[in-house]
């Protein structure tokens, strides 16, 4: 099967909404024809159905020709059961395309963050993805379900106003000249619709941001005492999304009133000319009955027309969203180079340097680094792990050179934002390792006591994102799960920064000894950790100004300051 090319949105011609709606209706443009033509299969057979019964009235009521009365009853019938299979059909391919559109775009989406990275975070807040792959792309789907509705409606429309025309060309140009009229009032209201749909959308994203920060930080805001601060935040933002949702309803409101009420106005003009001539003998009592049909069955595809404008809108602004998604770039093209021949640590470690911030991390030891500035732990951290774009190098190679791939499994940066995956808690730590490995590595983190207070100890289930655990155990656990993961590089940023001096004591000693002989970078303030490195590195201003034991540095009034107050306590 050929596989539809993907969107490019480097490409000024795939930015725009409308470009990136014809993108997905081209992918699923089998499943869009089939609901149009069933669409419009199913609207024409309805259409019918009025000329059927006024035909049978005339020809077989009024004229008594019981043989004329059964044959257009029995079109009637016909009709009947074109129209439900085709309904039904239609419906079904609605569905197939509103379920291939989300699907698609939540690829895409998913794709994206992947090919991000880094940069999601600092980019895209965490309520517009979540609204990205919750809402926008039901609201695309739609969008494009409707035109299986929308087409057999504008065929419907134009089919009766032909038959309207060619009983009566008074009536027919009322339907012609209304239909237009009808369409332009609710235009008018679709313009402001959008506006306030956007300003929605926007206001809804950065509450749902709201809410996941409060949800995900609610540990340290009962620890501060200040939930209710932000619960009186998340009350007022949530008040002004309400009032825009009800700004949003007025003009719907408007909008679903005008469905009713011109279709209804229309049917009025159309039964009242048609009364009108039967009294004057220009047409017979059937002919009546298919106006009057006529002009009831108007209401249903002119309510659809406007329906499917108010879902095109909607899917415009939702496609707006995902492309201005979907044009982001990451902060730094990664390398496409072919993998270094070096496969491991069989082959003897090889340095990891910064020339920018002179930082050499000697192979097979364990450094620490201590920084004036968490702002300095950070820029090193996203250096050294090549989530930035830098000059570093492993060995003689430019991290620039490698592919991303090659760099993610030779260096591994834990720090304290990564998260526990729901599951069971020894195949979240263990990943690839033996259990024997498992129990070492719990050794060296100091998370004994935390598997054996659980239940079914390591077989235990970790609540979604490790709430269940507090911060000191998420930390000793993440440590746990970057020391399975045995990198050829192992870089962790502040590993014991919620745990007391004692359990540093045993957590250094513990990660000293099982990463023996292999490459260890640990950025901490930690007199604690500190003292058990085989070199300490102090960073000011993100350059590396002295180095040694740490006994040696502090000598050193610059880094005895920023250890001096653990130190202290």
């Amino acid at each position: 099967m050929r596989r539809f090319p993907d969107p490019d949105p480097g490409n000024p011609d795939h930015r725009s909404p409308i470009s990136y709606l014809l993108w997905l209706a081209a992918y699923q443009r089998n499943a869009i024809f089939l609901g149009a033509l069933y669409g419009i299969v199913h609207m024409l057979a309805q259409a019918l159905v009025p000329a059927a019964v006024g035909t049978a009235i005339d020809a077989g009521i009024i004229a008594r020709d019981q043989r004329a009365l059964l044959w257009w009853g029995g079109a009637v019938v016909a009709l009947g059961t074109i129209q439900a299979a085709a309904g039904i059909l239609r419906d079904r391919a609605a569905l197939t395309t509103r379920l291939g559109v989300a699907y698609r775009t939540a690829q895409l989406i998913a794709r994206q963050a992947a090919r991000l990275g880094a940069t999601l975070p600092k980019r895209v807040a965490k309520g517009e993805i979540v609204n990205a792959g919750v809402a926008d792309i039901g609201r695309l789907g739609e969008a494009l379900a409707e035109t299986a509705r929308g087409s057999g409606s504008i065929v419907a429309i134009a089919v009766v106003a032909a038959i309207l025309l060619h009983t009566s060309w008074q009536l027919g140009l009322v339907v012609l000249l209304g239909v237009p009229l009808m369409v332009g009032t609710v235009s008018l209201l679709i313009r402001p619709l959008h506006r306030r749909q956007q300003r929605l959308r926007e206001q809804q994203a950065e509450l749902t941001g709201r809410a996941v920060d409060i949800v995900s930080g609610l540990r340290v805001l009962r620890g501060i005492g200040g939930e209710d601060v932000f619960a009186d935040r998340y009350r007022a933002d949530s008040q002004r999304v309400r009032a825009a949702g009800v700004a949003v309803a007025r003009v719907e409101a408007l909008l679903e009133g005008a469905k009713v009420l011109l279709p209804g106005l229309l049917t009025t003009v159309v039964v009242w000319l048609g009364a009108h001539y039967v009294a004057s003998g220009r047409m017979g009592p059937g002919q009546l009955v298919a106006f009057y049909g006529y002009a009831v069955f108007l209401v249903d595809p002119l309510r659809r027309l406007t329906t499917a404008a108010g879902r095109l809108t909607q899917g415009h602004v939702a496609a707006r969203r995902i492309t201005a998604f979907l044009a982001l770039r990451p902060e730094f093209a990664p390398g496409a180079a072919a993998p270094a021949p070096y496969e491991g640590p069989c082959e003897g470690p090889v340095p990891l340097a910064d020339p920018d911030s002179g930082l050499i991390v000697a192979p097979g030891r364990f450094t620490a680094v201590a920084c004036a500035s968490p702002t300095d732990t950070a820029t090193l951290a996203a250096r050294l792990g090549r989530y930035t774009d830098s000059t570093v190098t492993l060995g003689d190679t430019p991290l620039g050179d490698l592919p991303p791939d090659e760099i993610r499994r030779r260096i591994l940066v834990a720090d304290n934002d990564d998260r526990l995956f729901a599951g069971p808690l020894r195949e979240e730590l263990r990943g690839r390792g033996s259990d024997a490995e498992l129990e070492r590595a719990v050794d060296a983190a100091c998370a004994r006591d935390i598997a054996e207070a659980l239940p079914d100890g390591l077989d235990d289930l970790v609540a979604e994102s490790g709430r269940n655990f507090s911060g000191g155990q998420q930390q000793r656990l993440r440590l746990v799960r970057a020391l399975m993961a045995d990198p050829e590089v192992l870089i962790l940023v502040e590993p014991t920064s919620a745990v007391d001096a004692h359990t540093e004591a045993r957590i250094a000693r513990g990660v000293s000894d099982l990463r023996a002989g292999r490459t260890t970078l640990v950025f901490t303030t930690s007199p604690v950790v500190l003292d058990r490195a085989d070199h300490v590195v102090y960073v000011q201003s993100a350059k590396a100004v002295a180095q040694g034991s740490h006994g040696d540095l502090l000598t050193d009034v610059r880094y005895r300051s920023v250890v001096a107050r653990e130190e202290s306590a």
